[in-house]
């Protein structure tokens, strides 16, 4: 069987909460760590997203 091209990763807070999203993204396009604006219900506002790995 082929490789997937969708993997998923997780998205961490950069506030320090401790809060992550969980979503996939296409391995071969985009090959940069993805960063998002998100909303972070503990911070209870709009912060920064990095993308880190699933343990």
């Amino acid at each position: 069987m082929a490789k997937p091209t969708t993997i998923k990763i997780r998205l961490n807070s950069t506030a320090g909460t401790g809060h992550f999203y969980v979503t996939k993204k296409n391995a071969r396009t985009m090959t940069e760590k993805m960063v998002m604006k998100k909303y972070d219900p503990v911070a209870r506002k709009h912060v920064d997203y990095k993308e880190g790995k699933i343990k």
